[in-house]
């Protein structure tokens, strides 16, 4: 039997209690004024993007164009790829959590990656405030990629590099917290879930992107 929620999980079941259809398109509508905001006073002022004309510029804007638009596209297939695969280690491990809720979770979560895009821009508008397009790339704030110069880094790993940070490992906990809300059950089963379900996949996929990369 699923255990009583506790007197914080209620707290916390009330704050959640939200449409869903309106909350993605809260996420959506969030990133895409951060992303233009990167793309208008970050990457638009970059030396050598300020001064494109002609064919040059006009890719570069459509390039920019695309990103924003599919913001939508890219982050409902995220949530229902993250979603599944939570869905799948719950049952794995005799838990029925719903798929509709392993996609919620997955929602709520990606909320944490908002965090270290405000520190980019922060960084790039006020502290590092002339990149080259390279540095801009190459940033991802409390990464492994922050030990590094990336001239001595082969262009392959930096994404690498990028997705092994604080955040990351911050994502994986809320994960977990909300397969345990939703499960209600023993919390290291929940640990156990995405230790053994998101964890290996979001591993395994960063050695394919290194095996393909080229």
């Amino acid at each position: 039997m699923p255990r009583e929620y506790s007197k914080l999980e209620l707290q916390v079941r009330e704050l959640t209690n939200f449409n869903r259809a309106l909350f993605f398109i809260v996420v959506c509508a969030i990133y895409f004024v951060l992303v233009y905001v990167q793309q208008t006073f970050i990457v638009n002022e970059i030396a050598a993007f300020k001064f494109l004309e002609g064919p040059q510029a006009l890719i570069f804007r459509i390039i920019a164009g695309f990103k924003l638009l599919s913001i939508p596209i890219v982050y409902g297939l995220k949530f229902t790829i993250v979603g599944f695969i939570l869905w799948v280690g719950c049952f794995m491990w005799g838990y029925n959590v719903p798929y509709k809720k392993c996609w919620t979770i997955a929602m709520i979560a990606e909320v944490v990656f908002f965090v270290p895009t405000l520190i980019k821009i922060f960084w790039f508008m006020f502290v590092q405030t002339d990149p080259n397009y390279w540095e801009y790339t190459a940033f991802y704030p409390l990464s492994y990629m922050s030990f590094f110069d990336y001239n001595e880094v082969r262009e392959k790993y930096w994404y690498v590099n990028q997705q092994l940070n604080v955040f990351e490992i911050v994502y994986w906990v809320v994960l977990t917290y909300g397969v345990d809300f939703a499960a209600r059950k023993k919390k290291s089963v929940a640990n156990a879930i995405v230790a053994t379900s998101y964890i290996p996949l979001f591993l395994l996929w960063l050695w394919f992107y290194i095996g393909v990369y080229e």
